[in-house]
């Protein structure tokens, strides 16, 4: 299987590739430094460089030609709201029209659990990034592609455990970045898994099941 991620040089992004190339699938991605296609590389990545604000779906499609799944993991983590508003909004829209131009009919985003960080005191540019992420979210489900949107609970970075809560509705907890990628990967390999939204944190069930109970 052939996979481009937006977002390869990202946590997840770059969990998720590993993953994808120790199963023997081709991946590519969208870096914005010389310095990361070059160490992508060497992990047998092909990226490319550029700035996704500066491209327009028009020049984006090109990378994606070829490609069986564009899998979209970039994200401001509710920084400054003008680069939420480029990457978690505008980015998402333009690779959405950029896969549509270049014929890849699966689309996948990662987004986040809306109760994410809930019980903290979140501020407005992140109660900003939670408003863009739900409206992105509506979006590409309103896509004709065949979409998949994957909401993961608080993402932190302690070693994956394995097992998951994965379905259209979890509690909001916590879950490690490698148990996402891991679930993201399977996900991948199982396409009778579209158009859904499923929601993922940590939980007792061996990844590879969650998934299977998801299968309609």
């Amino acid at each position: 299987m052939k996979v481009f991620i937006i977002g390869v040089s990202g946590a997840v992004g770059g969990l998720l590739a590993r993953n994808l190339i120790d199963r023997g699938d081709d991946v590519a991605g969208l870096v914005r430094r010389k310095e990361q296609r070059t160490d992508l590389s060497a992990q047998g990545v092909k990226a490319h460089v550029a700035q996704l604000a500066d491209l327009t779906a028009d020049s984006l499609a090109p990378m994606l030609t070829g490609a069986d799944v564009v899998v979209y993991t970039a994200g401001s983590n509710g920084g400054k709201r003008e680069v939420t508003a480029a990457i978690d909004g505008e980015g998402v829209v333009k690779a959405l029209e950029a896969a549509r131009l270049a014929g890849v009919s699966r689309f996948v985003l990662v987004s986040v659990l809306p109760e994410a960080g809930r019980g903290h005191d979140l501020g407005d540019d992140v109660e900003f990034y939670f408003a863009v992420k739900k409206l992105i979210d509506v979006t590409v489900s309103m896509s004709d592609l065949d979409w998949l949107i994957l909401r993961p609970s608080l993402l932190v970075d302690r070693n994956g455990i394995g097992t998951v809560a994965l379905g259209p509705a979890q509690p909001h907890d916590e879950i490690p970045r490698e148990d996402v990628a891991v679930t993201l990967a399977l996900l991948l390999h199982e396409p009778r898994i579209r158009r859904r939204i499923l929601e993922l944190t940590q939980g007792t069930t061996p990844i590879a099941w969650a998934v299977l109970a998801n299968v309609p």
